[in-house]
């Protein structure tokens, strides 16, 4: 298949740049894949939807500061007299550091794409802060990626999450065309967020609110949660000519077996997101409810877990483009974007949402 196929016109007026203030006052457009149409409705409908028997699947991975800043740390020796120099550690340029997933059981080597690249090479060292290793946030970086990024290892007398929790920013995905705010600490993060770990968030959870998670109760449906931590990898553009040669990257997943219990028992599956599909069809296919995938989803792929699912609006040419377009059917997906960017839906991930059921 070519990826060009998987392609639409989107004006940037219609990306969201902020979100609603109401979380659940975003507008969802429902596919009917059997009968193939839709309907415009609107996101507090949603539970409108559930049955007893259904089962609700969340990804519950928390989103973290992944984005920090720092300065380059050096040492030069000063003369202080003829045969004494004193050695003088300074700060340079500004580095800006993007965390994608952790590699060492201790938590203080990461994978990361570092700025400037070409200027930071094995052995250098960032310093965040002013202060001295020992009381603030050090990282060298210690290997170079085939693609370009860095393992940095972090030094910090404590846990380095919370070092990242302290100075780090809320890494908004590239089309949000503005610096991230405090708000967005709490609104780039679903209501049910618990695991931390993903450097994006799923999307499709930041519709929901407490009262709204009530009501799907009430309709008799489960609720069940599922842990993918999303990798950057996951929302860029592909860049193979050809689908089936395209590659994602790797993802840590985990289901527990009580919520793998209920997802198996449920009389129909209701997904929220890509992440939560891609954990499921990992975790069914392979046989294993936690480690690492890279499962990639195109349209032919037979879909084991779920019946429905909920999903925000994706960019052209990605991965989650095309599952949606192999749930959906893909000519029947393309259009339903048509008529979104015809009828002013807000793109996503502060973006409106589409239930295909």
């Amino acid at each position: 298949m070519d990826l060009a196929d998987f392609d639409y016109h989107l004006p940037e007026e219609l990306i969201a740049q902020h979100p609603l203030a109401d979380r659940a006052a975003s507008r969802m457009l429902v596919l009917y894949r059997t009968e193939r149409r839709w309907e415009d409705r609107g996101f507090r409908e949603f539970p409108s939807f559930l049955r007893p028997g259904d089962c609700l699947v969340l990804n519950d991975s928390r989103v973290f500061p992944a984005r920090l800043l720092g300065h380059r740390a050096g040492v030069r020796s000063l003369p202080i007299g003829k045969n004494n120099p004193k050695r003088h550690e300074y700060l340079s340029g500004q580095v800006e550091i993007f965390l994608l997933r952790p590699v060492s059981a201790d938590g203080k080597n990461w994978e990361a794409l570092v700025r400037p690249g070409r200027k930071m090479q094995v052995g250098e060292r960032i310093r965040f802060g002013t202060e001295p290793a020992a009381d603030g946030l050090e990282a060298e970086i210690i290997a170079r990626g085939e693609f370009g990024e860095r393992t940095l290892r972090f030094t910090c007398a404590g846990d380095p999450f919370q070092e990242f929790e302290k100075i780090g920013h809320i890494p908004l995905p590239p089309y949000i065309r503005r610096a991230d705010e405090p708000a967005d600490r709490e609104r780039y993060q679903t209501v049910f967020a618990r695991e931390k770990g993903s450097v994006a968030a799923p999307t499709a959870g930041l519709h929901f609110t407490g009262e709204v998670l009530d009501d799907c109760r009430a309709r008799g449906a489960e609720v069940a949660y599922v842990t993918l931590h999303v990798g950057l990898g996951t929302f860029q553009p592909l860049h193979a000519g050809q689908v089936e040669q395209a590659t994602l990257h790797r993802e840590s997943y985990r289901i527990t077996e009580e919520n793998a219990r209920m997802i198996r028992e449920a009389r129909r599956v209701v997904a929220v997101g890509t992440t939560s599909i891609r954990t499921m069809e990992t975790a069914w296919r392979s046989g294993q409810l936690h480690g690492e995938t890279d499962i990639f989803i195109y349209p032919g792929y037979q879909f084991r877990a779920a019946s429905a699912m909920l999903t925000n609006f994706h960019l052209p040419r990605t991965s989650l483009l095309l599952l949606v377009c192999a749930f959906a059917g893909t000519e029947f997906a393309l259009a339903a974007y048509r008529h979104a960017v015809a009828s002013r839906y807000r793109f996503y991930s502060y973006g409106d949402c589409m239930l295909i059921v």
